[in-house]
């Protein structure tokens, strides 16, 4: 008998089994309604190509606490603000862990990073770090130089193209404005030819975001059905030859020179200096940490600062760009409230109410991340009469938070920002309308940084530009589609004519 026909009896043998022992056992379990899984695959075959969409769906038949077998784990998927506070809100201690998956082993150096690290000591330890030595306001403010200078840098480039006439690539332009900033917060020095994170990043944001077959059905994991195993590894190793660079570098200036100012220090210093001086700082932390544990914070780093902001920015300049009507009243605001200053400043962002409406409006309909970092039950619990087991994921779908009538009335396919008018919804998702950037003990500590960036970008852009499509193409025509991933950028990168307003 063929080695294949072998494992293809093997296969269906385990499928049967699996289908029987579901049946029998986890049927009885009081779990949340759901479709009804297949043997082996469970409900793979119904996410397609953008699962949030498809959850959607589900949802709407199944209701917003759903429960959905994916291969051999099981999820629950919520899919209104309402459930998502009895999760991430009433009960967030129990869901506060993350699962284990294969692309946290090879791009997170086996989950050494605070996005998928297990909830625990270390969790805290490295979350606290970050936000103290990188993301607190202090550190933030002490960065304002340093934006304004790739702001005007950005500006200065949008002039030429405009008398130009030339078509801006406004996807690649931001991304290079944010990592320009991102890599002298981390580095302490602009981008460095050698290294285009970048692109590593959205390529390695967009494998973590497939749905890899050898999480869910472990036994078809070594054949690497997706090649994603392939991808990881490659993706790990330009990462990772990247990082190693970085810290050798900052490990031989500072032994050739004496012990560093803490001020001037970056955040790679920084994170050297746990073994040393500083480390009674950050003392858990110091204690653990190694070669790998650095690179895993700092890859968590560089990814949360880059792709969130730009990829949020990205499509707030696609709305406006869709919507004339909405650009004028912003550039009207902004005329109003900034004048014919040089730039936006950091101080001029408070007073700009309807910069954050658009913002609030886009983050509704555009969300970076429609499905998020997936969390992972820590016991057994009932919520709403349902059994949730230990070690079950939950997966929010926050794409379908902005598609619910219940929460946003009839006309909650319009982009309309005034919605947002004398309305108390915020950023930090109190009320979990707007949870961009979670909730919770898991929510990002990066959120500040986060909309001062976009707000920087987007604000100069609009005050000293016009923006029309090339070729003619009318507004309504401009294509919308995403591509998914563990966010979600447009499908297609946004082109686009500046003219120079002055």
């Amino acid at each position: 008998m063929y080695p294949t026909t072998v494992a293809v009896i093997l296969l269906v043998l385990t499928g049967i089994f699996f289908w029987r022992w579901w049946s029998t056992h986890l049927r009885h379990k009081n779990l949340p309604p759901g479709p009804v899984p297949l043997p082996v695959i469970g409900s793979l075959h119904l996410l397609g190509s953008l699962p949030h969409r498809s959850l959607h769906k589900l949802s709407q038949k199944y209701g917003p606490i759903m429960s959905v077998r994916l291969g051999s784990v099981q999820f629950v998927i919520v899919s209104s603000p309402d459930a998502a506070k009895l999760f991430l809100g009433t009960h967030d201690i129990v869901f506060a862990s993350r699962p284990q998956i294969q692309a946290a082993k090879y791009l997170s150096y086996d989950n050494k990073g605070m996005t998928f690290s297990e909830y625990g000591p270390y969790w805290r330890s490295v979350r606290k770090f970050c936000t103290v030595e990188l993301l607190s306001a202090t550190k933030v403010n002490g960065f304002a130089g340093m934006r304004r200078e790739e702001i005007g840098l950005m500006v200065e480039e949008m002039k030429a193209a405009a008398k130009a006439r030339k078509v801006v690539n406004l996807s690649e332009t931001v991304s290079w404005v944010i990592e320009g900033m991102v890599c002298r917060m981390l580095f302490g020095k602009k981008k460095d030819e050698r290294f285009v994170f970048k692109t590593v990043i959205d390529k390695s944001m967009e494998a973590t975001g497939i749905f890899n077959l050898a999480d869910y059905v472990p036994m078809l994991a070594p054949f690497d059905l997706q090649g994603l195993t392939k991808r990881f590894k490659s993706l790990s190793k330009e990462l990772d030859e990247m990082f190693e660079i970085l810290i050798d570098e900052h490990e031989k200036r500072n032994q050739a020179s004496e012990s560093p100012n803490r001020d001037q220090m970056d955040f790679i210093d920084i994170l050297l200096s746990l073994k040393q001086e500083y480390s009674y700082t950050h003392d858990n932390l110091s204690y653990t940490i190694d070669r790998s544990n650095m690179k895993a914070i700092l890859l968590d780093m560089v990814a949360g600062a880059i792709d969130t902001a730009k990829t949020s920015i990205e499509w707030i300049l696609s709305v406006l760009i869709k919507h004339p009507r909405v650009m004028k009243e912003l550039q009207k605001e902004l005329k109003t409230m900034v004048g014919d200053k040089v730039m936006v400043e950091e101080s001029d962002l408070t007073r700009l109410r309807y910069l954050h409406m658009v913002v609030k409006e886009t983050f509704r309909l555009y969300p970076v991340a429609p499905l998020l970092v997936p969390h992972q039950s820590m016991e057994d619990i009932a919520i709403n009469g349902y059994t949730i087991p230990k070690k079950t994921r939950v997966l929010v779908n926050y794409w379908a938070f902005g598609r619910d009538p219940k929460v946003w009335s009839d006309n909650w396919d319009e982009f309309l920002p005034e919605r947002f008018l004398d309305n108390e919804i915020d950023f930090r998702g109190h009320d979990f309308k707007l949870i961009q950037f979670g909730i919770g003990r898991r929510g990002c500590p990066g959120m500040n940084l986060g909309l001062l960036n976009i707000g920087l970008v987007v604000s100069n852009m609009v005050h000293w530009f016009d923006w029309e499509l090339p070729n003619g193409m009318s507004p309504t025509d401009l294509d919308m589609k995403e591509k998914f991933g563990l966010t979600t950028p447009r499908e297609k990168p946004l082109l686009a004519i500046p003219t120079y307003l002055v």
